[in-house]
């Protein structure tokens, strides 16, 4: 059932917002946004309790949008749910943008500012004047009609489904057949769910067209050339810039897309194959069954309160307090949103873990992935500030990708030892795959965004291109079309544009945690709960070194990451 707020405890009390307020009527909010404006302040004692205030009303306001969101892709076919999240995001959101532009430039402007202690402060101070900067009011309806555009990604995606097997499944439920070991039920399922996705190739196409003019646009407004160069200053992305990412590109190419290939070949000749085509790269390369670790969402809940409880008595205590209060939609339906996430019920400062489970080993690793999420969400409960409660994404996902690398030694909850090996392998080997992707993704966005005004057929061409610099050996003859459509299963591109990079910068990080663990899993394990409780405090570098980790994605630690990955699979 979709999230319920009945009996979620409140643990943090207001001091500044009402408690019978309705953060969905605008006209209940506005008060409460004119006392944070109007405020006289004089003194850092009256800045900080201001911040205090204004940290209270966000999270409060954050909360009622997580909450719409989330009822909103848990059922997309609920006209309710789906008139609740967009009269937010049309009536509610847009003033508040406003609105808080004039309090950042109240908080940049305020005489006071110099006198708050600079270690504290830093970050916040260095984002909100970056704010300031890019703020153009004109940009508000635009990016209120992105985020309504984006939605009908979703819609699309979750309607996606095919007559299999005697019933009807979602294309996530149909991804467990391309792990059977009889190779006609593979093809015909990975012929099928294609053939799914292809119907709606055009209304995605147009779709995607109609987001990268209006983000063009946005930019322009902003003073930019291009949507790529505004997203690095909005991503806040201090600490690198594009060139650093095509060194990216050119690290992977060279270190992890051989072994990539060399791991393929090998699979190929496992299987007995001439070639390996589409629906071969999942199944096991031996023969054995598919790995099923549970049936049923309960399941999966408690080995998962098993793991973390025998990896970290707190992390187990904070997974249990989870499953208590509820805090979960895991299994694949009809109507719902495709992927996962973990969205933070900011004011009560709780995760909630959305999923598409089927009952694959890849529904567990996603398991363990959104709890590392959820684990750095209760590491930071207790900071005051808002914004410090979460960290940069190439940081956070150190916590989800790392999580999945800690829980390595647990899996026998799931599996016999012979299959907890196999499962780990599975993963390592999904990482190797995972680093070119994240290559192709990124690459295929900064040429988007950089090449204004392209048509449907030269971006086709331009992602064929991507896919032999970074992708398998495996033969997709017959079946071009699906090859040069396969970008838009990923639904980064349309909700989270350029939110991908930071999956590669992670992993890396992740790998080094790996790494740490093996020589010492007590001394890994505390650094990386030092680090997660630190939220956003401290600029992205200094979160990595807080982790033991070194932030860096060029040749070297690509490199590093290849050596380490060979030594396990090969």
């Amino acid at each position: 059932m979709p999230l319920s707020l009945t009996g979620l405890p409140s643990e943090f009390p207001r001091r500044f917002v009402p408690d019978t307020i309705d953060l969905g009527d605008w006209d209940q909010i506005k008060p409460l946004l004119d006392d944070l404006e109007h405020r006289s302040i004089k003194t850092a004692a009256e800045l900080e309790q201001w911040l205090l205030d204004n940290s209270e009303l966000g999270a409060a306001i954050g909360e009622e949008a997580a909450v719409r969101r989330i009822r909103m892709t848990c059922d997309t076919e609920n006209e309710e749910y789906r008139k609740a999240y967009f009269h937010f995001v049309e009536n509610i959101q847009p003033k508040l943008r406003e609105y808080g532009h004039r309090l950042n430039v109240k908080y940049v402007q305020s005489p006071a500012r110099e006198s708050l202690p600079r270690p504290r402060y830093f970050v916040y101070d260095r984002s909100t004047v970056n704010q300031v900067e890019i703020f153009r009011e004109e940009n508000i309806p635009l990016i209120t009609e992105t985020i309504k555009l984006s939605q009908k990604y979703q819609v699309i995606s979750g309607a996606q489904t095919v007559h299999f097997d005697g019933r009807e499944q979602t294309l996530q439920q149909m991804a467990k057949y391309l792990e059977e070991p009889d190779r006609s039920i593979r093809q015909s399922a990975w012929e099928k769910s294609e053939e799914r996705r292809l119907q709606d190739r055009e209304a995605l196409n147009e779709l995607y067209d109609q987001l990268i003019a209006l983000r063009q646009k946005i930019a322009q407004n902003a003073g930019f050339a291009n949507y790529r160069d505004y997203v690095f200053k909005a991503f806040e992305r201090f600490d690198y810039t594009p060139q650093e990412c095509f060194r990216y590109h050119e690290a992977v190419e060279k270190y992890i897309v051989p072994l990539m290939r060399e791991l393929q070949k090998k699979r190929q000749r496992e299987l007995g194959l001439t070639e390996l085509r589409p629906w071969d790269l999942a199944v096991d390369p031996q023969g054995r069954p598919p790995l099923r670790p549970f049936q049923k969402a309960q399941e999966l809940i408690a080995g998962c309160q098993e793991i973390f409880s025998r990896l970290d008595s707190e992390l187990g205590a904070q997974f249990r307090r989870m499953a208590e209060l509820n805090l979960f939609d895991l299994e694949s339906r009809k109507g719902k949103a495709p992927g996962g996430y973990q969205a933070t019920l900011t004011e009560r400062r709780l995760p909630f873990i959305f999923m598409n489970a089927v009952g694959r080993n890849a529904d567990l690793r996603t398991m363990l992935h959104e709890s590392g999420h959820a684990f750095h969400t209760m590491a930071t409960r207790h900071e005051s500030l808002l914004s410090y409660r979460h960290a940069p994404t190439e940081f956070s996902e150190v916590a989800s990708m790392g999580m999945e690398l800690l829980s390595k030694p647990y899996l026998t909850v799931f599996y016999s030892p012979e299959e907890a090996e196999r499962s780990a392998r599975e993963h390592l080997e999904g990482i190797v795959n995972l680093l070119p992707w994240v290559a192709t993704i990124d690459a295929f966005q900064h040429w988007v965004y950089t090449h204004p005004g392209h048509s449907v057929a030269e971006r086709e061409a331009y992602w064929l291109e991507l896919r032999r610099r970074f992708g398998g050996i495996e033969s997709w003859a017959g079946y071009e079309e699906a090859q040069r459509n396969f970008w838009q299963r990923q639904l980064h591109l349309y909700l989270h544009p350029f939110y991908y990079i930071e999956y590669g910068i992670a992993q890396l990080g992740a790998l080094q945690l790996y790494a740490r663990a093996k020589r010492d899993p007590q001394e890994a394990l505390l650094a990386y709960k030092w680090a997660l409780a630190l939220g956003g405090s401290r600029p992205l570098p200094e979160l990595f070194a807080a982790a033991g980790l070194t932030f860096d994605f060029g040749e070297k630690t690509v490199s590093q990451a290849a050596e380490l990955l060979r030594s396990e699979l090969l």
